[in-house]
This record gives structure tokens, C-alpha cells and sequence, in this order.
């Protein structure tokens, strides 16, 4: 029985096309879909197995199926809207980071704003208009919107700063038609440094917008 689970789910990883191409280092890797298709196989396998005691094969092969489409799912479909993400924000210094299920954009003040100011900068809002194009088109994801400042200036400054920045963020986004629903503003201000603010680098990779797009059958 092991060997022909084995074999079922083998044959489902292969069907899954298991390879995708790291943006960054051109090398090929396992993508998120595929290691979550290859999970839900191996326990859809296992049941499937069990649940069919006449061919316990047969039984397998059907399991992995169904396992690997409820793995892989969530996974392909980040897959995907990552990809395009990519692709329209290439050059633009915007970082597109991937956690698990979740895509993180990560947009420096530099190029996000001007100094003190919470107006997105003119030539950035075509930027967005690019992120907002994606978005409509993966309409099954949530955007939690967060403001970050560095620490110059008063807390009380810098937290307001932070929640006009997202909030200014957010307003481009519903210029595309992007539904409110499906948004959520938080404004930091300088409590969450991912850099020391004792130069201007570090001042300079703390102040950033993060759009953090969230699978809903993740967020509810």
C-alpha cells in the first residue's frame, strides 16, 4: 500500500508542474503551490487509501488528487498574482517579498513621497495605478495597508504622518476601483524601525508603506 501512495502522489506532484524560477537568482525552485499540493496529496493520498479497501491504489490516486488541489489552491493563485506583481513593478523600487500565502510590497518613502509631506508623490501614483490593475484582477485578496516613519520628530508627529501616508495609499487604490471593503489602514509611526535611525540609510528604510495582500480564505 506505502509503495502505491507513493506512486499516487508522485505522479499528482509531477502533474503540478513543480518548478518555478526565482526572480532574483534565475535559479529554479519548488513553488509555494506546488509544496502545498504536494502536503494535501500525501494526506488525501493516505485517506483515500484507507477509505477504499477494494483498491487501495485506486483508492490513493484519488486521494492525492483532491489533496492536492485543496493544497495547492491558495498557493497557485498567490503564485500567479506574485508573478504579475513582479512583472509590473520591475524597476520601479517597489520589493515584492513573499510569506508563505501573503505578498508584501514594500515602497520606500523615498520614492513613495516627499519630505513632511503625505501626498503620494506624482510620479508615483502611475506606480500604483500598476499595483491597482493587479489587484482588480485578484479580487480574492485582502490589503492591509501600514505606515512606517523613522524616529525623527515628535511620536505624536510621526504616528499621524504614518496613518495619512497609508491612508493616502489606500485613496489611489480606491481612484482604480478597488473595493474599501477590502482594505484596512494602520499607522505605525516609528515603532516598528526595520533599520537603526542613527544614519541616513537606516532613517531612509524605515520610512515605507507596506501593502501586505492576504488570501481571504487565509484572513477570515
Amino acid at each position: 500500500m506505502t509503495k502505491k501512495i507513493v506512486l499516487a502522489v508522485g505522479l499528482i506532484a509531477g502533474l503540478s508542474g513543480c518548478m518555478t524560477q526565482n526572480p532574483h537568482t534565475g535559479e529554479e525552485e519548488t513553488s509555494k503551490a506546488t509544496m502545498g499540493s504536494i502536503i494535501g496529496a500525501v494526506a488525501g493520498a493516505a485517506v483515500g487509501a484507507a477509505a477504499n479497501h477494494d483498491d487501495r491504489g485506486k483508492g490513493a490516486l484519488i486521494g492525492a488528487a483532491a489533496g492536492a488541489a485543496a493544497g495547492g489552491g491558495v498557493g497557485y493563485y498567490m503564485d500567479r498574482q506574485e508573478a504579475e506583481l513582479r512583472h509590473k513593478l520591475e524597476g520601479t523600487g517597489v520589493r515584492v517579498k513573499r510569506d508563505g500565502d501573503q505578498i508584501n510590497l514594500v515602497m520606500p518613502g523615498d520614492i513613495t513621497f516627499d519630505v513632511n509631506e503625505s501626498a503620494v508623490r506624482d510620479d508615483f501614483v502611475g506606480v500604483l495605478d500598476s499595483v491597482a490593475v493587479v489587484l482588480k484582477e485578484y479580487d480574492d485578496t485582502a490589503i492591509q495597508i501600514d505606515g512606517h516613519t523613522d524616529s525623527t520628530g515628535s511620536r505624536e508627529y510621526n504616528q499621524r504622518l504614518s496613518e495619512a501616508r497609508a491612508t493616502a495609499v489606500r485613496d489611489v487604490l480606491l481612484a482604480n476601483d478597488i473595493q474599501i471593503a477590502r482594505t484596512q489602514v494602520t499607522g505605525y509611526g516609528e515603532t516598528k524601525p526595520i533599520a537603526n535611525n542613527y544614519s541616513d540609510k537606516g532613517r531612509a528604510e524605515n520610512r515605507r508603506v507596506n501593502l501586505k495582500l492576504i488570501p481571504l480564505t487565509a484572513s477570515q
